[in-house]
């Protein structure tokens, strides 16, 4: 298994903000998963959805994007395992 951080960032109060990473094999089994670096107390910061586009014959790209859930801005991490 491989894992890394794709891309860090900050997503605007209560605002949505999509991010691509393109040239991915095919093959491969990718998981995504998005994790607040903003310290806040009680509540979920973000939810995220992945899409997926068959860029080419050996390529994906995945789109990513990230709703920040609170009224203040958040940083993020973008981060990737690739299961198989």
């Amino acid at each position: 298994m491989s894992v890394g951080v794709q891309f860090t960032g900050t997503v605007a109060a209560n605002a949505t903000q999509t991010w691509f990473t393109f040239n991915w094999n095919p093959a491969s089994h990718v998981e995504w998963n998005v994790v607040p670096t903003s310290p806040q107390a009680g509540n979920p910061q973000v939810e995220w959805n992945v899409q997926v586009q068959r860029a080419s014959a050996t390529a994906l790209t995945y789109w990513i994007s990230i709703h920040n859930l609170t009224a203040n801005p958040v940083n993020i991490e973008a981060r990737y395992a690739i299961m198989s």
